[in-house]
């Protein structure tokens, strides 16, 4: 076996193993709730796959993470009322999450790996919470209006910052953020075991 072919069957491994971690996090996460969505445990893993495979991989490893989410019923007040637009949500906001997470850490870690590493982990829930705010405004505005004015907030802005993601992005974020020290020897790690090459 040549050394291509070698680097390919490592690709495909760890591609399908963190894809694996993926699955079993998400359908963990779905149990743990600050406000109305569950906390995705998965965004460290989307991390960790996108830096050391690709930015691809991160958009599949998002991706899987939103076919989870849609599985899980996590998404369900979300089907009831745009089946389409709650699909096209979801699944885009896990896959440009891990897209955008390897395409950071691809400009940044010939500079500085350590940076790389933090980068892509605060990039990848700011761009998962940033998609589901764009698709609460483009498909979901008046039931969510509806929604805050229920749940006593003065506005549907209010409500989508405060009342729906707020808790949960400061979550992700502050778990990434904290768990980076890891998350730069993980990567380093799967850098040095595959010679270097990411």
């Amino acid at each position: 076996m040549n050394e291509a072919k070698k680097i390919n069957t490592r690709k495909i491994v760890i591609l399908a193993l963190f894809t694996g971690i993926v699955v079993v996090l998400q359908f963990l996460g779905a149990f743990i709730r600050f406000g109305p969505f569950s906390i995705s445990l998965v965004l460290m893993p989307i991390v960790i796959g996108s830096a050391l495979i690709g930015a691809s991989a991160g958009f599949w490893l998002g991706l899987v993470f939103g076919f989870v989410v849609l599985a899980t019923g996590d998404a369900a007040p979300f089907l009831a009322i745009n089946p389409a637009g709650a699909i096209l949500t979801v699944l885009l906001k896990g896959s440009l999450a891990g897209f955008a997470a390897g395409i950071a850490h691809k400009l940044l870690k010939r500079k500085n790996r350590t940076v790389a590493a933090f980068a892509a982990g605060v990039i990848c829930p700011v761009v998962n919470t940033a998609i589901l705010i764009i698709g609460c405004y483009v498909f979901f505005l008046e039931t969510l209006t509806q929604w805050g004015i229920a749940a006593g907030f003065v506005n549907v802005t209010a409500f989508i910052f405060l009342g729906m993601v707020g808790l949960n992005f400061l979550f992700e974020l502050a778990l990434n953020v904290i768990l980076s020290p890891a998350i730069v020897r993980l990567i380093q790690y799967g850098a040095d075991v595959k010679g270097g090459s990411t």
